[in-house]
């Protein structure tokens, strides 16, 4: 990863203001402490209470940075994920699932087709006027069956992607009134059917939604299964 995409990682850019937010209050801390052994105590408890201020918003920014882990911002239509499928039987399919970073990971679905989801972030003033772009991250993907009832009863499976329970969708649930330049937070999906040796593109739209394409032979033998 190079320091240009590293540096657009919002989670980074939060870690790093943490960092500097941290240094200012050990600074101010030091200062407090001069302050206060030369007998200025108003000075030293000013100090104090400035140093306080900047440990909160430290303690805010490293929280906020630690929930952000896993987005990325949002600029353009841009791919999230590539999907290879194979089928295994009747109604289940291993599907390759391939990141632009180069890492992939095989799992198991259920159905007859799959269905992947995201969590989208949007800012309020002042931010979204400075530039501030969404942000998303992968929620989870599933199997997904054509037939509504066969839903209700047949297997399930489901991949979480989320990275635990400390995460910015939990932490706003949690504290609904904690982030007040969070705009929205919301969800966002594509589905498609699968064919065996099916190869299809997942990206995400600067609109903050969520599409899936086959590529020209995957479409064609989706063409074929509809006829």
């Amino acid at each position: 990863m190079n320091w240009e995409h590293l540096l657009a990682l919002p989670s980074t850019l939060l870690f790093a203001l943490a960092a500097v937010l941290c240094l200012l209050a050990l600074a101010t801390m030091a200062g407090s402490r001069r302050h206060w052994q030369a007998r200025r105590r108003l000075r030293a408890s000013l100090a104090a209470g400035l140093a306080l201020a900047w440990l909160v918003l430290t303690i805010g920014s490293f929280t906020l940075g630690w929930s952000l882990r896993g987005y990325r911002k949002l600029v353009a239509e841009i791919p999230v994920v590539t999907i290879d499928a194979r089928i295994l039987s009747p109604q289940r399919w291993a599907l390759t699932l391939s990141w632009p970073d180069g890492s992939s990971r095989e799992v198991d679905v259920a159905g007859d087709a799959f269905r992947i989801e995201a969590i989208v972030l949007k800012w309020k003033l002042p931010a979204l006027l400075a530039g501030a772009p969404p942000v998303y991250r992968l929620d989870r993907i599933e199997g997904r069956y054509d037939d509504a009832r066969q839903e209700q009863d047949a297997p399930r499976t489901v991949l979480d992607f989320s990275p635990g329970r400390f995460d910015l969708l939990a932490l706003r649930k949690a504290w609904p009134g904690g982030m007040p330049g969070v705009d929205v937070v919301y969800g966002s999906g594509a589905f498609l059917p699968l064919v065996d040796g099916g190869h299809y593109q997942v990206n995400m739209m600067r609109t903050g939604a969520l599409v899936a394409r086959p590529d020209a032979a995957t479409s064609r033998r989706l063409q074929d299964l509809l006829r």
